[in-house]
């Protein structure tokens, strides 16, 4: 187990959720999870989505609970719950309204991705041949989520809308799940200059264990940690926290819908290809929410600190939705008081 009083937490999982699940993540130890709620699905979609997990957290309010602020995290530890934060991994639920940026905000959607796989009305995803940058549609999302306290995740987002984003945000941002790229190359992880940039806005990144965006099943313990080192080294201690990108139990035919969603005919493979198109195998020290303890341990290996080893766990990410669920007068109050 987890050393006693350690915050851990996933900054995104797409787990199939049930009770069987909830006790995983408690046997590992773990704190609080971003949950995926939606992909592709319009408004009305996610509306469900999000009453789905509403229902659910009701169902198991003894062990699990709904996050709206970074305080509810701490609670969750102290009464042994689970925390969820609900987030979307696209902005196709906003349509072209911006004022679904509130609505949702208030329903507790508090992380979303500007983009998925594909282009969108806010800007370019990594998958685009050609990155046109964030739009003028999308300058006005960013800035109406830093204003209620929704987190701008840009985990799938191209370089150059990355890196507009960045710059067009007041508040700092986060990429919850990806890797840097001079280790393991791929479209889906983050070059030094987006990385360079999110640390000069004091935003979080989310080492990712998924298998396609490192090497495979066959990646061992000790290279996922190397590459936590190398990535605090390069971004400093702060800025770095997990985003496993957990996807336990999922079918096939959400696999399909989470690539193609309903904008292409024809099989797109993601992060995979057309000689791995199923779900990939995961390394064998990370096969459930339970395995969590063997990153910590790994890291202390490593000759991390146990502060170190505590802040890449959940201690970033506590500092970060702390501050960044604060709607933007809440966050000036606290900065500022008078």
């Amino acid at each position: 187990m987890e050393r006693q009083g350690m915050i851990v937490i996933d900054a995104l999982e797409l787990s199939n959720w049930d009770r069987d699940f909830l006790y995983l993540l408690k046997k590992g130890g773990v704190t609080c999870v971003h949950a995926c709620c939606g992909l592709w699905e319009n408004a009305r979609e996610t509306l469900s989505k999000i009453g789905s997990w509403h229902r659910f957290l009701k169902e198991n309010d003894d062990l699990v609970m709904q996050v709206f602020q970074g305080e509810d995290i701490l609670r969750a530890k102290e009464t042994g719950k689970i925390g969820v934060i609900i987030g979307a991994q696209n902005t196709s639920a906003l349509e072209d309204e911006l004022s679904l940026v509130s609505v949702f905000n208030q329903l507790g959607v508090k992380v979303m991705q500007l983009t998925y796989n594909n282009q969108n009305l806010v800007g370019s995803s990594c998958y685009e041949e050609n990155d046109s940058g964030l739009s003028r549609y999308g300058k006005k999302v960013v800035r109406e989520m830093n204003r209620v306290g929704m987190v701008v995740d840009l985990s799938h987002v191209g370089n150059q809308t990355t890196l507009d984003a960045i710059a067009a945000s007041t508040r700092p941002v986060a990429i919850t799940h990806a890797n840097p790229d001079w280790i393991y190359p791929s479209k889906r992880n983050k070059s030094k200059e987006v990385l360079r940039a999110l640390k000069e806005n004091d935003g979080v990144l989310g080492v990712c264990a998924y298998p396609h965006l490192v090497n495979g099943k066959e990646t061992t313990l000790d290279e996922f940690c190397d590459m936590i080192v190398q990535t605090v080294d390069f971004m400093g201690i702060d800025r770095v926290g997990l985003g496993t990108d957990l996807t336990l139990n999922m079918s096939v035919d959400f696999l399909h819908w989470m690539r193609m969603g309903r904008w292409t005919h024809e099989m797109d493979y993601g992060a995979g290809s057309k000689e791995n198109p199923s779900w990939p195998e995961w390394p064998e020290w990370f096969q459930t929410p339970a395995d969590f303890p063997n990153i910590s341990k790994g890291l202390a290996k490593k000759g991390m600190t146990a502060e170190e080893v505590e802040k890449v766990m959940g201690g970033n990410w506590l500092r970060f939705f702390t501050d960044s669920f604060k709607s933007e007068k809440e966050a000036m109050k606290c900065t500022y008081p008078l």
